[in-house]
């Protein structure tokens, strides 16, 4: 497996977009701005998906959380008129993406699996057990998986806290390269945990730091969300199969 901080070699190198010395395409302008704008925009997007959720929140709260990410990543980006990360749809980028998602998991569905099947085993309670809605169908909840919650939050997390935070440790020059996209990988593991436990209210949601970090380091390596977008919508896919089997 790629160390996380290997560069790709020659045949798949994926060039950051626009000038040389900035990450992910951003030019070096207003560090401080940047830094206030991605805490409050982070926290106060954690805020609302926390409000959203309650009980006495809106019926169509599955449609409004998603529009709350990709707007609160996608808006401020497009008021500082900076590019925001790649897709990752094109050639160039599109194979690297694929075989990196495909090694992934390889590794990690059957780790998962050998988990949750020791903890059913246990009789030990499975940690965010998925519901699926009586009135839905698979079809729909596997479209739901993909195209609101895995793009949505791979959006947020990935492309606007990790790639902000990376930018502004690259802008400050703190330390190598590499520590940039070590603290940006945790940076949004971290916010993406804090805000499933905002949303969920339960202490086992922190769980989603491991995942998170998976994200973030698919993000490093291909440098474009198709991967952790992939993965993500096949993880919660797969572990919604998997608990539900087991349960």
């Amino acid at each position: 497996m790629w160390h996380p901080y290997a560069q790709p070699d020659s045949s798949t190198a994926v060039p950051f977009v626009g000038s040389p010395g900035s990450v992910f395409g951003w030019h070096e302008k207003h560090p401080l701005r940047l830094s206030i704008e991605t805490a409050l925009v982070t926290a106060g997007t954690i805020a609302l998906l926390g409000l959203l959720n309650k009980p006495s929140g809106p019926d169509f709260r599955w449609f409004i959380i998603p529009s709350l990410l990709v707007s609160a990543a996608l808006v401020p980006t497009w008021l500082r008129k900076d590019e925001f990360p790649r897709m990752g749809l094109d050639r160039q980028h599109l194979p690297l993406s694929l075989e990196t998602v495909c090694h992934a998991c390889i590794y990690v569905f059957p780790a998962i699996f050998l988990v949750l099947w020791w903890m059913t085993s246990m009789r030990l309670p499975i940690p965010l057990k998925p519901v699926i809605a009586a009135q839905h169908n698979w079809i729909t909840w596997l479209l739901y998986q993909f195209l609101y919650v895995a793009v949505a939050e791979e959006l947020f997390f990935r492309g606007y806290v990790q790639a902000n935070v990376m930018r502004l440790l690259r802008n400050a020059r703190w330390g190598p390269s590499h520590r940039h996209e070590f603290i940006g990988m945790l940076a949004s593991a971290g916010c993406f945990a804090l805000a499933h436990f905002v949303v969920r209210g339960q202490t086992t949601a922190l769980v989603t730091f491991a995942p998170g970090l998976l994200f973030a380091w698919l993000f490093v390596r291909t440098r474009t969300l198709l991967a952790p977008i992939l993965l993500h919508g096949l993880a919660n896919v797969s572990y919604g199969i998997m608990a539900l089997t087991l349960a």
